[in-house]
């Protein structure tokens, strides 16, 4: 049996080579076709594999678990299933679609029951999330933020270096890539205005992040250490989470962010595993000072996934890529968000998101904002048809895209994208 992961895996159906999804990836998602109820799927190439109706045809008897779970909604019965089993059923999805394995590969029959073209299913939200997390870790958007709102001097608050710093977000307005929402109103207060006024924000802001989601759940009481955290992420999909931001410099002392981001955030239908994922580890920023011991961990912990940002204005033909970074430029690891998240106690459940905050590099082409890109509006990005942009206008979509690359596989993320409505 060759391994997943293995870079000489080749597969029987024919795949681009720039497709985010070879054999070695496999992410995790939940489609619909027309007429029929959601259930589980993986993606390969411009496919879906149908979890349900391979388990008809035998494929997951090793597996030993209700089949039904993948006759769901969500991911969450199939996450619940454990780290282990869920790897055997990658495994088992990779042994299906291996060019070595005729099983499948010389019944055209069967094949038409497993697999379905993505261009004619529907992807739905992946999991049902319980709770939503939203952190603040990358030390160059936070000098950056902490440069035009404080002082230059010491941007960083005194704790940042010390914790990853995050806030809890709302998980009823998180959407699937490729929805609409309307321009946020809030409370706006000018800095030369003696009170603040009310109406749709004027500061609408992209933010460039991964999101993490659980697969095991703890027990309250308990915390989970750097080293234990692996076993709790079932996998990463991309993240955005849209920010208001003239709501936000109004609202935020002293309690942090609320209206300013809890009005829609963008999650992309496919979850790509943590074990896909392992190839593409690195070492991350060196933290000075010395972190505590519970936030201390061993080994390469980051991961290099470059990342790039799109903007595709309503009356555009073509997007213009506004920024391109990387998740390793990230301070705070994802292991480390967790161990935090819960030294004091907290318990996480199966579905819970948690997002890495806005991922900015050290070159201003790496920024993950327009907050950051155009330096708080004072200048302005140029698009490809001429037209300049400080914030996020009405008719603009916004697109994330990423994927790592080694050994010559890819393993992408597929699209996040949503587009901007004029305020009700």
């Amino acid at each position: 049996m060759i391994k997943a992961n293995d870079p000489k895996l080749k597969s029987w159906l024919p795949i681009d080579p720039s497709s985010d999804f070879p054999i070695q990836n496999l992410p995790f998602g939940i489609f619909k076709r027309e007429g029929k109820l959601p259930r589980a799927g993986v993606a390969i190439g411009d496919c879906v594999i149908d979890l349900a109706e391979a388990a008809l045809a035998g494929y997951m008897k090793e597996l030993n678990v209700n089949l039904q779970i993948f006759e769901n909604d969500y991911l969450n019965p199939v996450m619940g299933m454990g780290k282990e089993k869920c790897r055997m059923l990658r495994q088992i999805v990779s042994d299906m679609m291996n060019a070595d394995n005729p099983e499948l590969r010389d019944r055209p029959d069967l094949q038409k029951k497993i697999i379905h073209k993505c261009a004619d299913v529907q992807l739905q939200m992946p999991v049902r999330i319980g709770d939503y997390t939203d952190f603040y870790s990358s030390i160059d958007h936070a000098t950056n933020v902490g440069t035009m709102f404080r002082d230059p001097a010491n941007a960083l608050l005194p704790n940042w270096k010390h914790l990853p710093v995050g806030y809890h977000g709302r998980s009823s307005s998180i959407c699937i890539s490729g929805h609409s929402f309307y321009r946020p109103k809030g409370q706006i207060k000018a800095a030369d205005a003696p009170l603040p006024s009310f109406g749709p924000t004027k500061a609408l802001d992209f933010e460039l992040e991964l999101g993490f989601i659980i697969g095991r759940p703890s027990i309250m009481g308990d915390s989970i250490t750097t080293e234990a955290a692996d076993d709790y992420i079932f996998g990463m999909a991309l993240f955005n989470d849209w920010s208001a931001r003239d709501i936000q410099t109004w609202e935020y002392v002293p309690l942090g962010p609320f209206l300013a981001k809890n009005f829609a955030s963008t999650l992309s239908p496919w979850i790509v595993t943590l074990d896909a994922l392992e190839p593409f580890r690195t070492e991350g920023y060196k933290q000075d000072p010395p972190v505590l011991p519970y936030l201390q961990y061993t080994g390469n912990k980051n991961l290099d996934i470059p990342l790039e940002v799109s903007i595709l204005g309503k009356d555009s033909k073509e997007e213009t890529i506004v920024s391109r970074s990387n998740y390793k430029y990230m301070y705070w690891t994802m292991e480390q968000q967790l161990a935090h998240h819960t030294v004091n106690g907290c318990n996480i459940n199966i579905g819970d998101l948690m997002a890495s905050g806005t991922i900015s590099g050290p070159e201003p082409s790496s920024f993950g904002s327009m907050l950051e890109l155009t330096w708080r509006g004072t200048k302005p990005l140029k698009l490809k048809d001429g037209a300049e942009r400080k914030f996020i206008e009405d008719g603009d979509t916004v697109i994330i895209r990423g994927h790592a690359e080694r050994n010559g596989v890819r393993i992408g993320f597929g699209e996040c994208k949503a587009t901007v409505l004029p305020a009700k």
